[in-house]
């Protein structure tokens, strides 16, 4: 080969590593995504969440557990967003979604505005990223800055869902085993589960717990808990998960694990002789280190396999595909 043509080829490899380069840089998630594109994005779904959750306070609980339970299912993809077809079974119906998972009327109404000023612009994934964070402060929460550029899945998958979501019946090292593979640490899986101090669970959930007479129950409190939760019956009835602040964001969840006073098992093994007791009692203790490291785990959770650049899709509506 000539020094022209030697030229030619080093000019060739340069270019195609520029724009490997250009791809990758694309790929990543930026806070800045829709400065151009839409600026006015982030403070549309912002008013779209504050009037959601004014309206109903436990929403803001609902879309921090949308954001979690999408983000654990094919990664922050808005899978969970849509709707059944003759081609693929939604995730709305995995056991850990059905009859529970709620909030989506919220996204949807949050994306049409958007839609309205920037269509085809920004993605479902993102909307649902951003109101998990506007429904937090909401409520008295931490906030955090969500990286963009998430695009949407154009399936979903209710076999997965099934396998990857979390029990509320599981043990600590199943809890620790299934953040690790989704990249998350023990400390994340305390501070995540710390949203647990707003919301509601259905007492089919926490039955077993309060009428077992276990030694990690308080008695005076699964006798409270009983009164909303028969021994039969009454599946459907509700129970703030936090007794004592139910409707603000606090650390006082921490402080009733402590307490014996955990409404789902698994909130409880958080605090039951193992390797995590620690973790719950500095977040008992210091609020300021719990807010920062669940605005951490948030977005570390956001990070969960996103689609980027041409995957996907930009859907026009959140519970199906263009």
């Amino acid at each position: 080969m000539g020094v022209s043509g030697r030229s030619s080829f080093a000019c060739f490899l340069t270019a195609i590593l520029l724009l490997v380069s250009n791809m990758q840089c694309e790929a990543q998630l930026s806070a800045s995504f829709y400065d151009n594109s839409c600026p006015n994005a982030l403070s549309t779904v912002r008013t779209a969440i504050r009037r959601a959750v004014s309206r109903e306070r436990r929403m803001a609980a609902s879309l921090i557990r949308l954001h979690f339970h999408d983000c654990f299912v094919q990664g922050c993809d808005a899978s969970l967003l849509l709707d059944a077809t003759s081609s693929f079974t939604g995730e709305k119906n995995a056991p850990g979604n059905a009859n529970s998972t709620r909030g989506f009327e919220v996204i949807e109404d949050a994306k049409s505005q958007v839609e309205k000023m920037c269509p085809g612009v920004v993605s479902c994934a993102d909307v649902l990223a951003v109101a998990a964070r506007d429904a937090s402060a909401a409520v008295g929460g931490p906030s955090w800055t969500v990286k963009l550029g998430r695009r949407d899945s154009t399936s979903a998958n209710q076999a997965q869902a099934s396998a990857d979501l979390p029990r509320f019946t599981e043990s600590l090292d199943v809890l620790i085993d299934r953040f690790d593979r989704k990249g998350l640490s023990a400390r994340d899986l305390v501070a995540l589960s710390g949203a647990h101090t707003i919301g509601q669970a259905q007492c089919a959930t926490f039955r077993n717990r309060i009428y077992n007479n276990g030694s990690d129950i308080d008695a005076g409190f699964a006798s409270t808990r009983r009164r909303r939760c028969p021994a039969t019956g009454g599946n459907g009835n509700l129970a703030a998960l936090d007794l004592v602040t139910p409707n603000s964001f606090d650390n006082n969840f921490f402080k009733n694990l402590i307490q014996k006073k955990g409404l789902l098992a698994s909130d409880q093994v958080l605090f039951s002789g193992g390797s995590t007791d620690s973790i719950v009692t500095e977040y008992s203790r210091n609020p300021s280190t719990f807010s920062s490291d669940f605005a951490a785990a948030m977005v570390k959770m956001g990070d969960i396999e996103p689609l980027t650049g041409s995957a996907g899709q930009i859907r026009k509506i959140c519970s199906a595909v263009n």
